[in-house]
């Protein structure tokens, strides 16, 4: 019997995701009608822009339960089987973010709904940001990942590359090191029967962690999932690259982007004349990385900086009368944005460099994400505030890009083009004139996580966007 075409819904922890596919749906919105158009899109790929980095756990898990129960409905809806659907939890590859509490919030969600859950994969791989798995320990080029800055996220950070270590870790001692089952290199290169019958055995929602140093290995984990198709029920906690893994083992794979770099560069808006309609840069990331690509951007005297002052947005929040003060700073940045814009150089929006500390209890760092919050909305109304004279935007940073689409533009989806550079994934909103969010239709912005490139990478993508080359 002819199985049933998979559709890989991914919920994504922000909007940068999608860095290694095209031509699919991202949705800002999870009510059971945005849903309901995601399904019936063409592409084996629908992306929910969930955003829970930015929210605390509790939150983060309420988020993910309501998208699955809306999902569910959709599913009904539509008419679509349960068994038709690759449920995927994506996080960052370099293990920010809630990588235990999400795929449990998911596990029990979805069982609740159609039955329990037989394994979670723990798949952070992402090959075109350096990052393997090889013995169940993860790293970035040749770096164990907790040796890295990414290791000492004031949120998020953990002590341990060993990925069921740092499972029983982050699970505060509710899944054992000890009851981590690993996927090996050997059985993902072996014989796939012999791959197939191990995943068959699997059931209890146990706990697996994927090595995987090169695509191939995501490729058989993929067809073997898809051999047992509607009788093995799994959820994946994974990085950008098992998507692929997942998609390109299907009968119709994804297939190179219909739009090469260069012609991603010509979505940019033009005026009446034909000319491109000047950029705007936004970095809202604190990552070091986004530190140096910040600075060798603004190296180029063409690109102007606009600082939001954190320690003084602080204050103003802090203070008695924020709903004074805060939208006259913000008039204030918009006047020098608008300046900028107007001189011909490009704009380049970023908050203060450094981190407000709030200390390190569970209240502290719930307000330290409330807080990053409020700034990606100062932000974001600074942007939608100039959209009219943009021809595209580049936002740096997963917390800030998500409140920028959803939020500064009052978008519920968008369509995702392709890779305009390894990784950076360019959107446009497609809605009508009538639509609320009109006057950012046609927009193309480009989606730079913060812990991607090198320190040359903004200004690679700012040279592309502004000269077409």
């Amino acid at each position: 019997m002819r199985r049933p075409p998979l559709k890989i819904v991914v919920i994504d922890d922000d909007p940068t995701g999608s860095q290694t596919v095209h031509s699919c749906p991202l949705l800002l919105t999870w009510d059971v009608d945005c849903l309901r158009r995601g399904l019936r899109h063409p592409s084996p790929l629908l992306f929910v822009l969930a955003n829970t980095r930015a929210l605390p756990p509790g939150e983060a898990a309420r988020r993910n339960r309501d998208i699955v129960d809306a999902l569910a409905e959709a599913l009904t809806l539509e008419e679509i089987q349960e068994h038709s659907i690759v449920l995927v939890s994506r996080g960052d590859s370099t293990l920010r973010g809630h990588g235990v509490l999400e795929p449990e919030a998911l596990a029990e969600a979805w069982s609740l709904r159609f039955g329990p859950i037989d394994a979670t994969f723990h798949i952070p791989a992402f090959f075109e940001g350096g990052r393997i798995t090889r013995d169940g320990v993860h790293f970035l080029g040749d770096q164990p990942v907790h040796t890295t800055v990414f290791a000492r996220d004031q949120l998020f950070g953990f002590s341990t590359s060993d990925l069921a270590a740092w499972l029983e870790e982050k699970s505060a001692g509710c899944i054992r090191a000890s009851s981590v089952l690993r996927l090996k290199i050997g059985q993902l290169e072996g014989e796939r029967t012999d791959l197939v019958s191990w995943l068959a055995a699997l059931d209890g929602n146990r706990s697996v962690v994927v090595d995987a140093t090169q695509p191939e290995h995501l490729r058989s984990l993929g067809a073997a999932v898809r051999q047992l198709q509607g009788q093995k029920r799994f959820l994946f906690r994974s990085a950008a690259s098992f998507l692929n893994g997942l998609a390109d083992s299907g009968s119709e794979p994804l297939g190179p982007q219909p739009r090469d770099a260069k012609a991603l560069t010509g979505l940019r808006r033009r005026d009446a004349s034909g000319g491109g309609l000047p950029g705007l840069v936004v970095v809202g990331s604190h990552v070091v990385l986004a530190d140096q690509q910040l600075e060798h951007l603004l190296l180029d005297p063409r690109c102007m900086g606009v600082e939001l002052p954190v320690a003084r947005v602080a204050r103003i929040l802090e203070g008695g009368t924020p709903d004074l003060l805060l939208p006259d700073l913000e008039s204030e940045l918009q006047g020098f944005i608008e300046a900028i814009l107007r001189s011909g150089c490009t704009p380049v929006l970023f908050t203060s460099r450094g981190e407000l500390h709030f200390g390190s209890s569970a209240a502290a760092a719930e307000q330290r994400l409330r807080f990053g919050m409020q700034l990606a909305r100062v932000m974001a109304r600074l942007v939608h505030a100039v959209v009219p004279q943009l021809g595209y935007v580049i936002s740096k940073g997963g917390i800030t890009t998500g409140t920028l689409l959803r939020e500064g533009f009052a978008l519920s989806s968008v369509d995702l083009q392709g890779q305009l550079l390894p990784g950076l994934s360019l959107v446009m909103a497609m809605v009508g004139a009538d639509h609320p969010a009109a006057r950012a239709s046609a927009l193309p912005v480009v989606t730079f996580p913060g812990n991607l490139g090198d320190p040359e990478t903004l200004k690679k993508a700012w040279l592309l966007m502004e000269n077409g080359l």
